[in-house]
């Protein structure tokens, strides 16, 4: 039986994302961005890294504080 904790590591390895792109343009440390979005500076390392999909929740709080869309943060790839 596949549960939903499956699924999202599975879905894991066709997100990528922009986070540590748009971080740097806008100077802002890890530290910085958890703090704005309300998570622990590890939290933001895994998403960079690729190991953490986030909440949708938490993607529009990042969506919001680089003030773009979700899609420029967030691309699906049905690739791995």
């Amino acid at each position: 039986m596949i549960n939903s904790y499956t699924v999202l590591i599975n879905m894991s390895e066709y997100i990528s994302n922009q986070v540590n792109k748009l971080r740097a343009d806008k100077s802002v440390t890890q530290e910085e961005l958890a703090e704005k979005v309300d998570v622990s500076r590890q939290t933001i390392i895994a998403i960079e890294k690729g190991n953490y999909t986030p909440s949708v929740l938490l993607a529009i709080k990042l969506a919001a504080f680089f003030n773009v869309p979700v899609e420029k943060i967030f691309k699906i790839s049905h690739e791995k």
